[in-house]
């Protein structure tokens, strides 16, 4: 049977080998400047927790398959850090989280992740999600993530129907 609960302290761990397995899909695809071994080293795991990225993750028999975190930012809730164990893709684990995040917030709901990483935008526009605008992109980036310039110059950030509803700011 599975669930998705709430992490805690004592899976930190496994959400660093989980991430860590998943990422590899960007190796080779997103600039060679930007892929680290490991992807997200631990120091850099603790720090996005000690941002308030909050993770939950999905679990199957006693085994966490798949992460995904929220971060609570002003007026919006980030999607952060959604990494599905390799040998368990495609089996709606990523969907379940997605699901169960949304339910967490009233928040719009924004996503960033790479431009080139063609797989992980079908999954968030499969889910309602929509690309924002290169402009808006550029804005969203700096107002809401933490992150370097050319990390910003190749990505996309997706909205949930809420952001596109929403009054603009």
């Amino acid at each position: 049977m599975a669930t998705i609960r709430k992490c805690e302290e004592s899976d930190f761990e496994t959400i660093y080998s989980i991430i860590n397995d998943s990422a590899r899909a960007y190796e080779g695809v997103i600039p060679k400047e930007c892929w680290k071994e490991p992807y997200m080293p631990r120091e850099e795991l603790r720090q996005e927790i000690g941002r308030g990225v909050e993770f939950w993750g999905y679990e199957e028999g006693g085994e966490l398959l798949g992460v995904m975190g929220i971060q609570r930012v002003g007026d919006v809730a980030l999607i952060r850090h959604a990494y599905v164990r390799t040998a368990y893709r495609n089996r709606g684990v990523g969907g379940k989280l997605l699901a169960c995040l949304r339910g967490q917030t009233t928040r719009p709901l924004l996503v960033g992740t790479w431009a080139d990483a063609y797989w992980a935008i079908r999954f968030y526009e499969k889910h309602g999600f929509r690309l924002v605008s290169k402009g808006e992109k550029e804005q969203l980036l700096r107002r809401y993530w933490s992150i370097p310039e050319l990390q910003v110059e190749n990505s996309v950030v997706l909205a949930d129907p809420k952001w596109f509803g929403a009054e603009r700011r």
